[in-house]
């Protein structure tokens, strides 16, 4: 039954508009009527848009900008993100489904909450706003928010990140004095028939994310410090699963993008990175197997950014690994392990040695067991927490951590953090495309390299999407792109 409501609520989702956007004579005939519309409807269907964006466009493009992915042999469809580039035109379908099919939906869905004093159903579409804006901003740094889903402002003004990021702070705090642990939320795919106790726990969890990536620029250490001391965070991650099925349309998002030979496509684009391969492999960690397969010889092999080796004699697609990835994997929005990480960061800060290794170890352990493989003992012998340099430690661990299931956060903590860091072999070292000399072992574990033909706009990776388009070519109020290598405000 769930995988039939949910092929059900697929067709809605990616069709449905906010309900103040009907046109009676532009109905389409296969949609609810607007007096017709709940939120038990309109919530999955947001969901589902929030799914299919974070779980495959930007999972995606983030595997190649931290250099967990590299192109597959021959083909070029992803090529230029391998190269640390993004141009406008790529992500404006992401944008545009964010901005219409997500926010606009939610919307809607608050004010029918708020109308019938729902705090359980209001806090949760608050809560998927939230994190919806976080994505935004981190991709962005600037994009529409005080004027945004406002028919009075047909060319809103773009907010500053800090404003933004300030502002679903607030918006989190006051649906959360509303709701109570026991209130009722309308039907949900990413808490079915739970209670609104689960997502305040997502929304406590999402006010540590936010608040931690302000951290470097704004005194928000007693707020993270009141958050932990009240210890309400997820004990699972919080992630759509149970909700996936084996055919088109209905898996996976991620696993049905790059096509897996499973319904009917080609096209094959990603690969396991060198960086990721050789940092894994000093350790012999054992999460490599479970976020990657083997090649076609039982090996595990790493390409290189910037090229798809589509001159070479040797290095062909059987050789390069590919992701291990399935119909039913769960789409992840915020882990166990991420929030220990987030808990063990606050107390290496602030000077508590002995709650800082706590909570790493807690971490390690979370992803061990996330990934369905036995080794963080090993792992912690290997990669110890140095509480005096916590960035590079929990740097690299959440790099690999989230290398198997959401380079997009991934992406977003390295720009913060810094780590791993930009070595000093180079792509073009590691693989002579004139000459067909792959050097792997030049590269230094824990590391990223410049990538071959890499963005000259940028000197470490990429910081930022630039404007996109669907958006600034048709708002005179979009400002002037600051460019590729300008820090979204967190990261400055």
């Amino acid at each position: 039954m769930k995988k039939i409501f949910f092929a059900s609520l697929l067709v809605l989702g990616l069709s449905l508009t906010s309900c103040d956007d009907y046109l009676d004579i532009n109905q389409d005939p296969n949609s609810p009527s607007q007096e017709n519309m709940t939120s038990s409807m309109m919530l999955p269907a947001a969901e589902l848009n929030i799914a299919h964006s974070y779980g495959d466009f930007l999972r995606t493009v983030s595997g190649y900008f931290t250099q967990h992915y590299a192109q597959y042999f021959g083909t070029s469809n992803y090529l230029d993100y391998s190269q640390f580039k993004m141009s406008p035109t790529r992500s404006s379908s992401t944008y545009t489904q964010l901005n219409t099919r997500v926010l606009n939906n939610i919307k809607t869905i608050r004010q029918l909450a708020e109308a019938e004093e729902d705090w359980g159903t209001y806090l949760a579409a608050t809560t998927l706003r939230a994190f919806t804006y976080q994505v935004l901003v981190d991709c962005y740094g600037e994009v529409p928010y005080t004027q945004a889903q406002n028919l009075d402002y047909l060319t809103p003004e773009y907010d500053d990140g800090q404003v933004i990021y300030d502002g679903i702070l607030a918006e989190l705090d006051e649906a959360l004095a509303k709701a109570s642990a026991t209130d009722q939320v309308a039907t949900s795919l990413l808490f079915p028939n739970a209670s609104a106790a689960s997502w305040i726990q997502f929304a406590n969890a999402l006010k540590l994310r936010i608040l931690t990536r302000e951290s470097g620029v704004k005194d928000v250490n007693a707020q993270i410090g009141a958050l932990i001391a009240e210890g309400n965070f997820p004990t699972s991650n919080v992630e759509f699963a149970d909700c996936w099925s084996n055919e088109a349309g209905h898996a996976n998002p991620f696993f049905m993008e790059d096509a897996f030979a499973s319904y009917g496509a080609s096209q094959q684009n990603i690969v396991l990175n060198l960086a990721l391969l050789k940092t894994m492999d000093a350790y012999g960690d054992a999460r490599l197997q479970a976020y990657f397969n083997p090649n076609s010889d039982g090996e595990y092999q790493g390409s290189v950014s910037g090229t798809n080796f589509s001159t070479t004699n040797q290095y062909k697609s059987s050789y390069w690994c590919r992701p291990n990835a399935h119909y039913d994997d769960p789409v992840v929005l915020i882990s166990t392990s991420d929030v220990n990480f987030y808990i063990a960061e606050y107390y290496a800060k602030n000077g508590n040695a002995g709650q800082a290794q706590a909570y790493y170890r807690k971490a390690i352990e979370a992803s061990f067991a996330n990934a369905g493989v036995t080794g963080a003992d090993a792992a912690l012998i290997a990669y110890p927490l140095d509480v005096n340099n916590y960035k590079r430690t929990i740097g690299i661990q959440k790099w690999i951590d989230l290398s198997g299931y959401n380079s997009f956060e991934s992406w977003c903590e390295l720009r913060r953090l810094g780590y791993p860091a930009m070595g000093s072999v180079t792509g073009a070292q590691i693989y002579n495309v004139a000459s067909d000399a792959y050097n792997p072992d030049i590269y230094v574990p824990g590391t990223l390299y410049k990538p071959i033909d890499c963005n000259t706009s940028v000197t470490t990776i990429l910081q930022r999407f630039p404007y996109a388009e669907s958006s600034a070519n048709r708002n005179q109020n979009s400002p002037a792109y600051p460019g590729d290598s300008a820090p979204v405000f967190w990261a400055k």
